[in-house]
């Protein structure tokens, strides 16, 4: 009987973990951009970037074939990916993510990054 009951229980927990694995299957992109942005705001930078580059790993495929909502969290991941940069002091890094963000969803507030940074690179090598 005993050997009946630690059977059953040993087939419920693999059950519960085939659940909880096929559930991971397909991970979710803005799930990981909206992580970043928690890590981001709690200051947590290092976790920021990994989140961010995530969502870049995720959508790394073909980009003809996302979708217009797919690009937006992708260019918002590129921005923020800059922006956690700026905050490690890894200019060029940012300087380049700043630019994929411009180049995946051309706005204002790209542009203006990429000239801040740009303005901070140009001082830092003239000092």
């Amino acid at each position: 009987m005993n050997a009946f009951i630690t059977c059953r229980k040993l087939l419920l927990q693999f059950t519960i973990l085939v659940v909880a694995l096929s559930g991971c299957a397909k991970e979710d992109p803005s799930r990981h951009l909206n992580l970043g942005n928690w890590y981001l705001k709690k200051g947590l930078v290092d976790e920021a970037i990994m989140e961010y580059r995530e969502v870049s790993r995720l959508y790394g495929g073909e980009q003809s074939k996302l979708n217009r909502d797919e690009f937006q969290i992708l260019g918002t991941a590129h921005m923020k990916l800059a922006i956690a940069y700026t905050k490690k002091g890894w200019w060029e890094y940012a300087l380049s993510e700043a630019k994929r963000s411009f180049d995946i969803s051309p706005n204002k507030d790209c542009h203006e990054l990429i000239s801040l940074i740009q303005e901070k690179l140009k001082q830092g090598s003239s000092l």
